[in-house]
């Protein structure tokens, strides 16, 4: 500063115009891998309303943390999140890998795994670059107070990216790349700084297609809401139910899980927009060895050691053993064949009810003599009322 007769001239200031700011930001972030990159304004959610009418409604099902007073106000506004919250950088990176053997999916004896869970848990990698990212910008360009989200976080994220001229929120809630489909993982970085915003995205480009609605087996599509938001029931979302659901699948809704035993992507497979989905280049996204159309017969001998090493680091350790094998004994029942009733009367003699009680609605699908011994068998020794009501439901008694 210099001084004259009295007066003290402040000096001009080095910080770097938001305009700078933002560009560096960006150049960071696609250095560090990231595949698009936007910056928006942290204001009020648009969506604030339509969210808390959702949860209003139970659309959440069992997601209690999603309901709670705390988490309706932080996703409403960033800045109870982050106090001061000015900015958001909203990053993408895309997962999208090809099926091994494009005829899995017709395979009822092979499961199928959403792609996003066929190898690395990406919370891990994505908030390690999140984390990354928020302090180099505290270090290299001016200090700052943030925190990084991916999308565990009370953060409406697609929003957010949508604001940040990423793309547009489709019909199956999912944000649409115009360039690149909607196989990406979304990133937040909340900031307490200005910065330069890119324009929102604005329009609407799924038009007059309803294939992911349509396409929905379960029927968790709805559509949008009079404020143009779109809309899931998750208690009938095939991701929900495999996944988040930590009890019984509803019996109504087994027969429309089919072989997905982990999460799902058929509103994405229809999406005409994802033809323009390229392969991730990343290795961390590529499928493991027995994750791309696993045996279901081999998978329902699991143990929980078993459990335990092959999963180690991946994203379906969410749903522990008894959820996944569940899951995989419900694919088994669809599947129907005689080949699946020694694996499940074995399991019908599993430690978890939940195994049993599924594996029993499995032996039940198939129609076979062998199957209704098994169960008959089970039923003189079951403990569990519900096991013992799926054991009767499956011999037709219930």
């Amino acid at each position: 500063m210099s001084e004259v007769a009295g007066y003290v001239q402040p000096m001009e200031s080095t910080l770097p115009s938001p305009t700078e700011l933002s560009e560096r930001i960006r150049g960071r972030a696609l250095e560090m891998g990231f595949g698009v990159v936007g910056i928006a304004p942290a204001h009020e959610s648009a969506q604030g309303d339509a969210y808390a009418r959702w949860v209003g409604e139970g659309m959440h099902g069992e997601m209690g943390y999603l309901a709670r007073e705390d988490a309706v106000a932080k996703r409403r506004d960033p800045a109870v999140l982050v106090p001061g919250a000015k900015s958001a950088v909203v990053v993408g990176l895309e997962y999208y890998n090809v099926d091994a053997d494009p005829g899995v999916t017709a395979d009822p004896s092979r499961g199928i795994v959403a792609r996003y869970a066929r190898n690395h848990d990406y919370h891990e990698l994505m908030k390690e670059r999140l984390i990354a990212l928020q302090e180099w910008i505290d270090a290299e360009l001016l200090p700052v107070t943030g925190r990084a989200y991916v999308d565990t976080g009370a953060v409406l994220e697609r929003e957010l990216a949508s604001r940040a001229g990423l793309g547009w929120q489709a019909r199956n809630t999912m944000l649409i790349q115009p360039r690149g489909g909607s196989f990406w993982f979304l990133g937040v970085v909340l900031l307490d700084v200005e910065l330069a915003y890119d324009q929102p995205f604005q329009k609407d480009h799924c038009g007059t297609c309803n294939a992911c609605v349509s396409a929905c087996p379960t029927g968790a599509l709805l559509g949008r809401d009079e404020t143009g938001a779109p809309r899931m029931d998750a208690r009938r979302c095939i991701s929900y139910l495999t996944i988040e659901l930590k009890g019984a699948i509803p019996r109504d809704l087994r027969p429309m899980i089919g072989n997905r035993v982990y999460g799902c992507d058929i509103c994405q497979e229809v999406c005409p927009w994802n033809r323009f989905a390229t392969p991730s280049a990343d290795p961390a996204f590529l499928a493991r060895e027995g994750l791309d159309g696993p045996s279901l017969i081999e998978w329902m001998t699991m143990t929980q050691e078993e459990f335990s090493a092959r999963f180690k680091g991946s994203p379906i350790k969410r749903a522990k053993r008894r959820g996944l094998l569940r899951n995989v004994a419900v694919a088994l029942g669809n599947w129907g064949s005689p080949d699946a009733i020694p694996v499940l009367a074995v399991a019908l003699n599993d430690e978890e009810p939940l195994v049993r009680g599924h594996a029993a609605w499995a032996l039940g699908r198939t129609g076979r003599e062998a199957a209704r011994q098994a169960l008959a068998g089970r039923a003189e020794v079951e403990a569990d009322a519900w096991v013992r009501e799926e054991i009767a439901a499956a011999l037709g008694e219930g």
